[in-house]
């Protein structure tokens, strides 16, 4: 039994909108993120009531955003992320590695082979060992890219958080609070 596409296409959409209603009340049921989150000490230098203190760093919240231009959002760095895309660079600058060292293995290794009386040997030999040592070499300077990288990411998010407390700070003390 076949059904009208219409049907189907009425069903689909009805799920549809029904689990983007359910992502939106899971978002608006999340509490705004707070300075306590990020760390810093806001005390209520003029008496403030903790509903007015609430409510100011709320507006320092958003006078923060609105200041230096970032959202803060609670939770990690994603320096795998990082890594990765650091890796990826580096696999592309170490591309031809393995044949870079065959190379230089050959040279090396033609010489030695003249020397003994088999030059073909020798340059054979040498290809395979400067081939490794080409690859060992590319694939240690991968991994310490990865690790700069993911290094560099949490710094830089560091900084930023930094920069966003000193700017809650400011609006903070400027509202009478003593926060640090």
């Amino acid at each position: 039994m076949r059904r009208p596409l219409s049907m189907v296409l009425v069903a689909v959409l009805s799920t549809a909108a029904l689990a983007a209603a359910q992502v939106a009340t899971q978002e608006q049921e999340t509490p705004p993120p707070s300075f306590s989150q990020l760390g810093m000490i806001v005390y209520p230098a003029q008496d403030q009531s903790p509903e007015q203190q609430a409510l100011d760093e709320a507006a320092c919240w958003d006078w923060a955003e609105t200041n230096t231009g970032m959202k803060i959002v609670i939770g990690s760095v994603d320096t795998e992320a990082a890594a990765q895309q650091a890796g990826d660079q580096a696999v592309e600058a170490t591309t031809g590695a393995a044949v870079g060292g065959a190379a230089r293995g050959a040279l090396a290794g033609l010489a030695i082979g003249a020397i003994a009386g088999d030059a073909g040997k020798g340059a054979a030999i040498g290809a395979a060992a400067g081939g490794m040592g080409g690859l060992r070499g590319r694939r240690a300077a991968i991994a310490a890219a990865e690790r700069q990288g993911a290094e560099a990411a949490a710094a830089a998010n560091e900084e930023a958080i930094n920069q966003f407390k000193k700017a809650g700070s400011l609006c903070l003390q400027g509202r009478g609070y003593t926060a640090g």
